[in-house]
Order: structure tokens, then sequence, then C-alpha cells
């Protein structure tokens, strides 16, 4: 796992990658056809998450882990939904708190991480696609939202690593996900607005001529 200060270690892990609200149909909105979930305005589209996951599942076959890694993620559809409905909303959240992040940055974060693996980038690789279910080729930007995440922390007077911290960025992307609306296609799971995570299925997915979305990952 990687332990990390700034990043991974806490917010990001506990957030991003969680495997474990609002679940709208509106008079408008974006259309829901063909989505995995919507967030605000945005659609996550099956096919976007199912690049995803495939992006994933190859890694997984190519590594000497195969048959436990794949075994393990059940859910990975999901739990991968989950993570790029929190992603769309992390970048929200952090617009509204005057806060980015560099490509400089995201690398430094990047450079911080493989530091813990003796600069090993595939024990790093491993690391990330055993415990948090992330391909090589979606490294980037996993440590890109991490560092962002880290900075957000900072922003709302917390520590990043810090229980508080915690608490408290989580809180703010639940409430940044309540403004801008998540709907889930059932098919994944529903929006739990307390964790900003999604969970187990409830509702049928509506289909109106002006529907809304919801969120991640299975």
């Amino acid at each position: 796992m990687v332990r990390r200060r700034t990043a991974v270690s806490t917010a990001a892990v506990a957030l991003l990658l969680a495997a474990p609200a609002l679940t709208a149909c509106g008079s408008s909105g974006p259309d829901r056809t063909g989505a995995a979930a919507v967030v605000g305005d945005q659609r996550i589209t099956v096919a976007q998450l199912q690049h995803q996951v495939n992006q994933v599942r190859s890694a997984q076959a190519a590594s000497q882990q195969s048959a436990q890694l794949i075994a393990a993620s059940g859910k990975l559809s999901s739990q991968t939904l989950s993570m790029l409905v929190q992603n769309t909303v992390i970048e929200r959240a952090a617009a509204d708190a005057g806060v980015s992040v560099t490509d400089d940055e995201a690398q430094q974060d990047h450079a911080a991480a493989l530091q813990q693996f003796g600069g090993s980038e595939e024990a790093l690789d491993a690391t990330l696609l055993q415990q948090y279910g992330v391909a090589p080729s979606q490294a980037d930007d996993f440590f890109r939202t991490n560092a962002l995440v880290g900075k957000l922390i900072t922003s709302l007077g917390f520590q990043p690593g810090s229980d508080g911290g915690q608490t408290a960025v989580v809180d703010a992307i639940s409430k940044t996900a309540d403004k801008l609306g998540v709907t889930i296609n059932p098919r994944y799971g529903t929006w739990d607005r307390k964790k900003a995570v999604i969970g187990d299925t409830t509702d049928p997915w509506v289909v109106v001529k002006t529907p809304t979305g919801q969120s991640p990952a299975a």
C-alpha cells in the first residue's frame, strides 16, 4: 500500500477508492441515455466506463497474480465508476475552493510515491493495481487527483494525512456532490451521499425525456 502524507494514504484512499443521492428525475437535465452516471451536467457513459475497466482487466491479466487480482475485483465496474464520479466532484470542489494542480505537481506526487518503492515503477504499478484497481495507464490521472485532494485538505485548514483532514475533505466533496446532483445507473449501484461512494443497487433506472444522473464504479 502506498503510504504518503499528501495523498494516496488517507483522503485519496478513503475517498477515491472506497468501494463503498440523489437519484433525481427532473423536468430538465442531461440525457441519461447510455450513461453509467451523471454528475451535474456531465455524463459518464457506459462506453467510457468500460474503457477504464478494460484497461484494468488487461493489466490484471498481464500480472503474475492475475487469477487473484481478477477474483478479488468482482465489483470492478462499480468501483471504477465510483472513482470517475468522485474525480468529477473533486475537480468541482477544488475549483470552488480556488485550488488547482499543475502537471509538475502531479509528477512530484508520483515521484514521491515512487521513492517509497526504491524507484521501482513496476512495484508501484503493482501496488496501485492490487490496492486501488488503477492500471499503469491511469497512474498519471490518479496522482493528479491525489495531489488535488491534498491541496483541497490544506485549503480546509488541515494537514494532508490527518484524520481531521480526511473527514473534512469527504464532507466537502459530499456537499459538492449534493450541489451538483449525482445520479447512478442502478446497474452499478446507488450513490451514498455521506460516504461519497457507490453503494448497493436499489431504485430502477427510470428513463425519462429529460433525466439527470448519478455516480461511481463496480
